[in-house]
Order: C-alpha cells, then structure tokens, then sequence
C-alpha cells in the first residue's frame, strides 16, 4: 500500500470513528455537547473529501461519470 492510500485509509478510519460515536441529540444529552460532535465530525468529513479530490482525481472522475447516468 502506497503512502497516499495509507493516509486515506487513516482518514476515512477516523471518519467512521468520529461517526459511530455520535451522541444522540434530546433528552439528557445537551446541545451543546451535540454541537462539538456534529462539528468535529464535518471537519473530519471535509478533510476526508478534500483529501480524496486531491490525491485520487481520477476516481473522482469515474464517480462522477456513475452518479451522472443515474439520472439520465
């Protein structure tokens, strides 16, 4: 596994760690508590996208390429 991917690997890992330990926002929870998961974990969902248009463009193509005949 080459670097790049390693890194990838790494940051959808963290990504998907950031996920599952969502809290469930209402009753106890306070939402303020809520507030820094939910940013936290858009932080960690932008840099993960961004990572990836940057390092694996081609992909970026074939995905859009697919997304694009689902609607035609």
């Amino acid at each position: 596994m080459d670097k790049k991917t390693k890194q990838c690997v790494k940051m959808l890992r963290d990504l998907v760690s950031d996920v599952q330990g969502a809290p469930f926002p209402g009753g106890e929870l306070k939402s303020e508590l809520y507030e820094i998961w939910y940013e936290h974990a858009q932080r960690a969902a932008v840099e993960c996208f961004e990572y990836l248009n940057d390092n694996f463009p081609e992909e970026q193509k074939e995905l859009n390429k697919s997304i694009d005949k689902l609607f035609k």
